[in-house]
C-alpha cells in the first residue's frame, strides 16, 4: 500500500489497521504483514531500532505490501527528513503540544515552498520511481501525538494545522501526561474524556484519528469510535504473551484450545 492509497481509503470512510515494530529485525516486520495488515510502525522513539536498522525494515514492509512508516524519537526536522528519505512514507512525531509545534513537523515533510525539507530523497526517489519534489513532499504522511495537558488544551489549534494528516494517541503516554499509570485500553473517566476529545476534535477538522491498542479486540472498538488509523499489536509484545501463553499450556495451566502457536520448524 502507498500512502495516496491509503487516503483514498480514509476519503471513503474506511479505517487501516497496521501492527507496530519495537525490535530491530527485518523479519520480524515481515512476519506481521499478515494479510489485512496495511502498514507497520518503526518505533525509533522507544523501540530498540536505529537508523541502519529502520531502512532495512522500510524494504521489509515495501515487500510484504505494506506501508511502512515510522515514530521518529523527537520533533526535529533533520530526524524527519532523514527518514522520509530513506523511504518512510509517513512519520508519527511525538510529544505535539502547540499549533506552532504541529507546523514544525508538517513544515520538516514539505519540500519549499510549503516547508522547509532540504531536498535529497536518496531511497525515497528510488523506491516511489520519481524525483519530483512537490509529489515526494505531499505524498508523505505527517501524524503527531497529542500526550499532555497543555496538548489537549490546544488540540483544536493543532488538529487544524494545514498539511497535518492526523493525530495519534498513544493512550500509555496520555496517561501519564493526565497523572495516570502508563497502558493501554484506560477506563478512567478523565482518560476516556481525553481520548474522545481528541477524537471529535480530528472529526471537527476533517482529519485522520489515530491509536494505539492491546488487541485486535480493542481495535475494532476504536474503529467502531471513528478512529482510522489503528494499531492493533507490537511485535515484542505480541512475542512476550505467545511465550507466557504456551509455557502455561504446556504446565498444565491453561486448555490446549488456548494455544496461539500452530505449526512450525524444529
Amino acid at each position: 500500500m502507498k500512502a495516496l492509497a491509503m487516503r483514498a481509503a480514509w476519503e471513503r470512510g474506511e479505517t487501516v489497521f497496521g501492527m507496530w515494530a519495537a525490535l530491530p529485525s527485518a523479519f520480524s516486520v515481515e512476519l506481521m504483514a499478515a494479510p489485512g495488515v496495511q502498514y507497520v510502525c518503526v518505533d525509533q522513539q522507544h523501540g530498540l531500532i536505529d537508523y541502519s536498522d529502520a531502512v532495512t525494515m522500510y524494504a521489509a514492509a515495501e515487500g510484504r505490501g505494506v506501508l511502512p512508516i515510522t515514530r521518529v524519537p523527537a520533533n526535529a526536522p533533520w530526524m524527519i527528513g532523514k527518514n522520509l528519505d530513506a523511504g518512510a512514507q509517513g512519520v508519527v512525531v511525538p510529544l505535539v503540544n502547540t499549533r506552532e509545534e504541529a507546523e514544525a513537523a508538517v513544515m520538516a515533510c514539505r519540500y519549499p515552498p510549503r516547508g522547509i525539507r532540504s531536498y535529497g530523497p536518496i531511497r525515497a526517489a528510488l523506491v516511489s520511481d520519481q524525483r519530483d519534489a512537490a509529489s515526494l513532499g505531499d505524498s508523505v504522511l505527517c501524524f503527531v501525538m497529542v500526550e499532555t495537558r497543555l496538548g489537549l488544551a490546544n488540540i483544536d489549534a493543532i488538529a487544524s494545522t494545514p498539511g497535518l494528516d492526523g493525530i495519534y494517541v498513544g493512550p500509555a503516554d496520555l496517561a501519564l501526561g493526565l497523572g495516570l499509570p502508563p497502558d493501554l485500553d484506560k477506563t478512567e473517566p478523565e482518560h476516556v474524556l481525553a481520548v474522545r476529545t481528541i477524537l471529535e476534535s480530528c472529526q471537527r477538522h476533517r482529519i485522520v484519528a489515530g491509536i494505539q491498542c492491546a488487541s485486535g479486540r480493542s481495535g475494532r472498538l476504536y474503529a467502531a469510535q471513528g478512529f482510522r488509523l489503528v494499531t492493533v499489536g507490537k511485535d515484542s509484545s505480541l512475542l512476550q504473551a505467545a511465550a507466557r501463553n504456551e509455557i502455561r499450556v504446556a504446565r498444565g495451566e491453561a486448555e490446549p484450545s488456548q494455544s496461539l502457536v500452530q505449526g512450525g520448524y524444529t
